[in-house]
């Protein structure tokens, strides 16, 4: 994954190609996790108290980002400038953390997502 990342970016990357290559590498994660037969941990819903598996990892734009100061593929001057752009474009059009359209929450949904699974 670091390999694809240091390949593929670049300074001045469009944000539409940066988003893209988020999707490519959470979709690496995800054939990585599945071809090795990693499950998530097990955790204690701190709502509710269900216990049970978490949700599995996604690569975020920003977490893409801080990566490539993390592994010496950019300066840390460029991660922070780029790292500030996306949160300004990410604003500006309305995005979630990977780069999709967001999706308006409801107001008072404090339910959690298992909360009909038996305990």
């Amino acid at each position: 994954m670091i390999d694809i990342l240091g390949a593929r970016w670049h300074v001045g990357l469009a944000f539409a190609a940066l988003i893209e290559l988020r999707d490519e590498l959470d979709t690496m994660l995800y054939r990585i996790r599945a071809g090795r037969h990693i499950r998530p941990p097990v955790i204690r819903c701190p709502q509710c108290g269900h216990v049970g598996e978490a949700a599995e990892p996604d690569v975020t734009v920003r977490a893409m980002i801080l990566s490539l100061g993390r592994f010496g593929i950019a300066s840390a001057e460029q991660v922070k400038t780029l790292e500030k752009r996306w949160a300004a474009y990410r604003k500006q059009n309305g995005l979630d953390l990977y780069g999709k359209t967001a999706e308006p929450t409801g107001a008072g949904t404090s339910a959690c997502a298992h909360s009909n699974v038996p305990r």
